[in-house]
């Protein structure tokens, strides 16, 4: 007797993702080797790193594809801070872990301590893809890349603000003015080995002395 249905199924099955495999196809068809890696998680999301070089084609690629959201823009410092978590007591001696500090950038990996991430999204297909680009420092230590202006002009307050916190040049962005901080301000504050006075003096969330409350008439009156 022949079965009418087979309820049987192969978990071992990979899931295709045919959409973001176009995706990635396209994006390798425009850049060639300037696609160094890419992570895939099937139905979920799409990570790719590309040269430096090509930051901004990679853009411009994508902007072609119909990725017409622009999410964010930002860096990474993937160094461990040389001054802990911050949460444990600064007067006490920490043993030092070699593996602590390793520097791991994440999916696609990477060459560099700091990368650039940016996150556009197809609102027509519902797809979105996290580009990623190693940033090598050049002899004086300063780093550069392009613009995105051009390829979406929301990436202009969000260079600005990596430019200020990191420390970060945007060739071809028109004015690269501080947001929040002097502008004679030492320093970048989202580099790992910045130091936040704050929880240097304290750990984090700080240590707090507590008075103690005022006793009230009943208590004396317990104490009697």
């Amino acid at each position: 007797m022949a079965q009418l249905s087979d309820t049987d199924t192969d978990e071992s099955a990979p899931v295709v993702d045919e959409l973001r495999n176009e995706i990635v196809a396209r994006l390798r068809a425009d850049l060639g080797d300037a696609v160094v890696d890419v992570h895939q998680v099937p139905q979920v999301d799409l990570w790719v790193r590309v040269t430096p070089e090509s930051w901004r084609s990679a853009g411009e690629a994508l902007r072609a594809q119909g990725f017409d959201y622009f999410c964010f823009l930002s860096a990474m410092d993937w160094m461990p801070s040389p001054f802990g978590d911050g949460e444990n007591d600064p007067t006490e001696e920490v043993e030092e872990d070699p593996a602590a500090s390793e520097i791991r950038q994440g999916y696609t990996g990477g060459d560099t301590r700091f990368q650039m991430l940016a996150r556009v999204t197809d609102t027509r297909r519902h797809v979105s893809v996290t580009l990623k680009a190693d940033l090598p420092q050049h002899d004086d230590g300063t780093m550069s890349i392009e613009s995105w202006i051009p390829v979406y002009a929301g990436a202009n307050w969000h260079e600005r603000e990596t430019h200020e916190m990191f420390g970060i040049s945007f060739d071809g962005h028109p004015d690269l003015r501080n947001m929040y901080l002097p502008g004679d301000f030492e320093g970048y504050p989202l580099r790992k080995d910045f130091p936040l006075l704050a929880r240097l003096v304290k750990p984090w969330p700080g240590i707090v002395d507590v008075e103690p409350m005022p006793a009230s008439d009943d208590d004396e009156g317990d104490d009697s």
